[in-house]
């Protein structure tokens, strides 16, 4: 990006050229953190990398700010509806126009997390194109900032539409250690356990993946094991850790 300058004259009527913070005029601000990663792929998707021996054993909804510190290794993740966390006072707007004020309540909200998920940005095979990429670029965004601005670790979270979009949408996660996928949704029809199923392949085979975190709701944990069983016979570390809506269904399975 070019350096512009503008003349301003000063209090003692002395004349100087300033430079201009073309980030901020441009709403260019993400330019602060995918400055920091590569950029890869056709679209030039902010490069990710996740390596811990750590995991979570507990994984806090977005909404749940209560549960954020359940556990010593607390996770925070976003699956749910997306205008609880992507309103126009979302996170990643006030990254996105740098409103100070809203990046500190932000950093209030997640004082002492250690551990998030990448935002679940909703995306389907019937929204248009550009829709699911913008959504993909902003989870990526946001991860970022979670890493570079918290300190935390940040797992990026497993997204796609079809398997025919698995290549772009793994697309600089290659070197990640730890990913996380969410079963909720795609347990109760075949074709989205089949794509989910798909997925998982996609990942062994494809990312240097040493542990997948699964956000599941299912009572019990075999239901959700199957779907990643192709991981697992690879080696792979597959771990379920508790949520609120996964001990709600275990007390109702219990009574």
């Amino acid at each position: 990006m070019r350096n512009i300058s503008t003349k301003v004259r000063l209090e003692d009527g002395t004349i100087t050229r300033c430079k201009k913070d073309l980030r901020r005029l441009l709403n260019l601000n993400y330019l602060n953190y995918t400055n920091k990663t590569p950029a890869v792929g056709t679209f030039d998707l902010p490069q990710l990398y996740c390596s811990t021996d750590i995991i979570p054993d507990y994984l806090a909804l977005y909404n749940q700010p209560g549960d954020y510190q359940k556990t010593a290794y607390t996770c925070v993740c976003f699956y749910t509806y997306d205008n609880s966390f992507d309103g126009i006072h979302g996170l990643f707007n006030a990254i996105y126009y740098n409103d100070i004020n809203l990046l500190q309540n932000y950093k209030e909200r997640f004082k002492d997390v250690r551990f998030f998920i990448s935002p679940d940005y909703s995306q389907f095979g019937d929204l248009q194109n550009i829709e699911n990429i913008i959504r993909l670029w902003k989870a990526r965004i946001v991860t970022l900032w979670f890493i570079l601005e918290l300190h935390a670790i940040a797992i990026p979270n497993i997204t796609y539409v079809s398997e025919e979009s698995f290549g772009f949408f793994f697309t600089g996660l290659e070197e990640c250690e730890v990913v996380a996928f969410s079963t909720k949704g795609h347990v109760r029809y075949a074709s989205e356990r089949k794509l989910l199923k798909a997925a998982v392949k996609y990942t062994v085979d494809n990312l240097n993946v040493k542990t997948i975190i699964v956000y599941s709701v299912c009572s019990k944990d075999t239901t959700s094991l199957k779907l990643f069983q192709y991981a697992i016979d690879h080696g792979i570390r597959v771990v379920i850790p508790q949520n609120s809506l996964r001990e709600r269904n275990q007390r109702r399975c219990s009574q």
